[in-house]
């Protein structure tokens, strides 16, 4: 029987050992990773899995791109789909940090909390410079949302909104917030809240968003205490709080990682796949 082998081209100088665990559980066979993976070296990498396996074999060869870094990692991914022609061609993923399954996550179970649709809702994402938020504000932009993303720098801000456009279409507000009293001002008339910032600082205290009336949906990406939204429980799932629906780190967890896992299966059902941010969230929003 052919081994389903998964090749995990990570940008990092060491390929990340949860992507390993994952790909194991989601059903292959066999892990190589290789890590310090660039545009310019992927090339070789690519070639030894598209000619050495013909026919319905082909399907037990895929390629899964990773690493802490979505823009390096768009970019090998883009050269790994520059590498194909013809039939000669596996199938691949792209969950560099697990921006796109973490993201699609969140807004699928948002979307499903709000009653399966945020068409016309404003969305402001705290930390909104990052990948999974970046990538949050683009799903929830293709849902009919309002986006704006907030970061300390303007420029910053502006940058990964003009990033997000480029990339999906998508047109997003980019707003400077460097204080907590900024941040309250951000999220004034909001009716979703997402937090995708880093680990260890609160973005949003509960007084501030409990005493906004327009808020009906917050989403926190962080696990780790304190969360970035305070008042809230890593493990909520939709959980009513002061008449609005929370969504902890670990509470859109599990879809998450059900996601990672059915996607890594879905790559050996055929051999011309290609699961990037817009084929993820589909299959997260069937799953949620």
């Amino acid at each position: 029987m052919t081994k389903k082998l998964l090749f995990q081209f990570d940008t990092d100088p060491t390929p990340s050992v949860f992507d390993v665990v994952v790909g194991y559980d989601g059903g292959a066979d066999h892990i190589t990773g290789y890590g310090g993976v660039t545009p310019e070296n992927v090339g070789a990498y690519v070639d030894g899995t598209i000619y050495t396996r013909g026919g319905s074999e082909k399907k037990s060869t895929a390629i899964f791109v990773g690493g802490g870094d979505m823009a390096a990692g768009e970019a090998v991914y883009d050269a790994v789909q520059k590498r194909f022609f013809g039939p000669f061609r596996v199938s691949t993923m792209l969950d560099s940090n697990g921006s796109n399954t973490t993201a699609a996550a969140g807004v699928a179970i948002a979307v499903k909390a709000a009653g399966g649709s945020v068409s016309g809702k404003r969305a402001v994402i705290l930390a909104g410079t990052g990948p999974v938020g970046m990538r949050s504000a683009a799903m929830l932009g293709k849902e009919g949302a309002t986006v704006a993303i907030v970061g300390r720098s303007a420029d910053k801000a502006q940058k990964a909104a003009d990033n997000i456009e480029k990339r999906f279409g998508i047109k997003v507000e980019a707003i400077e917030a460097k204080s907590a009293e900024d941040r309250a001002k951000a999220v004034a008339g909001a009716n979703l809240v997402f937090s995708a910032g880093a680990i260890g600082l609160e973005l949003l205290a509960e007084d501030v968003w409990k005493a906004e009336s327009s808020i009906e949906i917050l989403v926190d990406y962080n696990a780790q205490p304190p969360l970035g939204i305070g008042g809230l429980d890593a493990m909520d799932k939709a959980k009513e709080r002061h008449g609005k629906l929370a969504i902890g780190a670990l509470g859109l967890g599990g879809l998450k990682l059900k996601l990672h896992r059915t996607l890594i299966g879905k790559l050996f059902e055929a051999a011309d796949q290609s699961f990037d941010a817009d084929e993820i969230y589909a299959l997260a929003k069937e799953m949620a």
